[in-house]
């Protein structure tokens, strides 16, 4: 990995759909004299694009960009470090929210950062993710943090990291409403293996009491995990 002397700036793209965004970020990182913005791009493929030309050491992009405004700045987040492993990405997010957060760093943590919007307007702290994902290393905004911990005790709570993959997936074909024969036809099963897997599933999910709707619960336990 490429280090980077205090007299050295960093070389980033900016990437965000909304043009007085990107001018914004470009002209605050700028102002540090620590930076020098090589470009800015309005969509995940030209933010692609830009970072295959120019190969800078780090990037800052939204989340949500065009055309779905969806994830498409985590998909190139992961793009780009499967493609260009020295550079780094610091994903933008408007809200604390867990889903994304896991979603970037569910392959890894080295050389991203997870920050949220508002922390835009902290130029340390800013350039504190970009020196850490150019260095290899995360930056993950606290909040962002809490929010993880948070997915993780509800997950511990539910019990579903007490079952099996097989036991994960009849609680999927659960959740689509299918009853044990399909679930059989779906995952080349026999009815008698079906009605074990989902024993096992709502003893360990603690739906093993009668007079409950126990299908019902532990499928609310697998989509709140």
């Amino acid at each position: 990995m490429t280090a980077h002397p205090s007299d050295e700036r960093l070389r980033v793209v900016v990437a965000d759909d909304h043009y007085l965004v990107r001018e914004g970020v470009r002209r605050l990182l700028e102002s540090s004299d620590e930076v020098e913005v090589l470009d800015a791009a309005g969509t995940a493929d030209e933010l692609l694009r830009l970072v295959a030309e120019l190969a800078p050491d780090a990037v800052i992009t939204d989340i949500r960009m065009p055309p779905g405004h969806h994830m498409e700045g985590i998909e190139a987040a992961h793009q780009i470090r499967a493609a260009h492993p020295n550079v780094g990405v610091v994903v933008l997010s408007q809200h604390a929210d867990e889903s994304y957060a896991f979603a970037l760093l569910k392959h890894g943590t080295d050389g991203l950062a997870y920050l949220l919007k508002d922390r835009v307007g902290d130029l340390g702290e800013l350039l504190r993710a970009l020196r850490e994902v150019a260095a290899g290393r995360s930056a993950i905004d606290a909040r962002v943090v809490d929010a993880l911990v948070q997915r993780r005790a509800r997950r511990e709570a539910s019990g579903l990291d007490r079952l099996t993959p097989r036991e994960l997936d009849v609680l999927r074909e659960m959740a689509q409403g299918k009853s044990n024969p399909g679930i059989a036809a779906s995952l080349v099963l026999s009815e008698s293996a079906v009605e074990k897997h989902v024993s096992s599933i709502l003893t360990k999910l603690g739906q093993a009491d009668e007079g409950v709707h126990r299908r019902v619960a532990a499928v609310l336990a697998f989509l709140q995990g």
